[in-house]
């Protein structure tokens, strides 16, 4: 076909960015399905835990989502992300496994820590629900662009029988080419939105018509200051005596751990406004807004090695 002809096809047979990255992710979406017997979706309620389900219903529809969902609850989640965790779970009609940290701590398998924290204590839940769900697949919405650990990794990341993550062993994947292959008590960790960016997120959801949780969207909230970010007052341990609490318009631009994730000043009450907000941003979301990931300059990689996603 000439350069030409290609240009004169109609727009309903060429595809534009999204779709290319859409057709990618559904693609790796059924080569797990075909690859693996037992695969989960890690699913908290956030936006890429969200496009990732969507991604996966699309990719199997007009049938069911074939997959579990799969979270791990440290107990300082926000509570309006997981009553629409609950509430996507209950529409789908899917089952969801939730391991919870603070069962570890309640029997002493973990410790608080003195930070308040409990992001870093997701892994031993994790390792455990995986192994006790026999998931020998477990997909992540992790994107290279949020951190240079995560910059590292292949869409699918081989993970030993400890569930640690070794760079060295990582394998080619050449005209995407996916090789799914693992010995007894391996497990392999899926990123389908590997290639994707927060503003590629954002705009698939515009085009797609995704509902999100409101926290993402700028509202009233009670907030304090600690480490230059904005930190949602709670029963996790803030704010210190020192520590003024006071209401700002804020929205947030990743959900985790309260303990660990900060708000933004916004006035994004929308989708279009957090996409126009996005695009004169030279932060990632996690080096904006993520506390855990400035323990230390290898401070994901290093709990990436330990079994986290």
């Amino acid at each position: 076909m000439t350069t030409t002809a290609a240009r004169a096809l109609p727009d309903e047979f060429t595809l534009d960015h999204l779709d290319h990255l859409e057709s990618e992710a559904i693609h790796i979406f059924r080569e797990v399905a075909g690859e693996f017997e037992r695969p989960v979706i890690l699913f908290s309620g956030g936006k890429d835990s969200v496009v990732m389900v969507h991604l996966a219903l699309k990719a199997f529809a007009p049938g069911q989502l074939p997959f579990a969902l799969l979270h791990v609850d440290t107990g300082h989640n926000f509570p309006e992300v997981l009553d629409y965790r609950d509430a996507v779970v209950e529409r789908l009609g899917v089952r969801l496994v939730v391991a919870h940290v603070q069962d570890y701590i309640d029997d002493g398998r973990l410790r608080e820590r003195p930070d308040g924290t409990r992001n870093p204590l997701q892994t031993v839940p994790l390792l455990d629900a995986i192994e006790a769900g026999k998931f020998d697949a477990v997909f992540g919405g992790g994107r290279r662009d949020e951190e240079k650990a995560r910059a590292k990794e292949r869409v699918f990341s081989l993970r030993d029988s400890f569930g640690a993550w070794d760079p060295r062993r990582q394998r080619p994947e050449l005209w995407d080419l996916y090789n799914g292959k693992h010995a007894p008590g391996e497990h392999v960790r899926v990123f389908p939105l590997s290639n994707w960016t927060e503003l590629d997120v954002w705009r698939y959801i515009e085009r797609e018509g995704i509902a999100l949780p409101d926290l993402y969207f700028a509202h009233e909230r009670e907030v304090f200051a600690r480490d230059g970010m904005w930190l949602s007052a709670g029963d996790w341990g803030g704010p210190k005596d020192s520590e003024r609490v006071e209401s700002r318009m804020v929205r947030y631009r990743t959900v985790g751990d309260m303990s660990c994730t900060g708000a933004v000043d916004s006035d994004a009450t929308d989708v279009a406004g957090v996409i126009l907000e996005l695009a004169a941003s030279r932060l990632t979301e996690r080096g904006a807004t993520r506390a855990d990931d400035r323990m230390s300059e290898a401070a994901m990689e290093d709990r990436k090695k330990q079994g986290y996603f």
